[in-house]
């Protein structure tokens, strides 16, 4: 059975827990976000977007 979620959404519940549970405050993590959507309007997201994918597949290539 495959599992398919969208990175936003992991990273959104990631970013949930963290500010619920690990003491992350909401404007650092509006910082973060903010960064992220700097960084996709930039020179280097075809990069960054190239490196998850790569990640994204060798993630999937695991057989358990």
């Amino acid at each position: 059975m495959a599992l398919s979620i969208s990175a936003v959404v992991l990273l959104a519940i990631i970013v949930f827990l963290l500010v619920k549970k690990s003491g992350l405050k909401a404007g650092h993590a509006v910082v973060c976000t903010l960064l992220g959507f700097y960084l996709a309007s930039s020179s280097v997201a075809p990069t960054i977007n190239e490196l998850t994918t790569n990640v994204a597949g060798v993630i999937g290539d695991i057989k358990f």
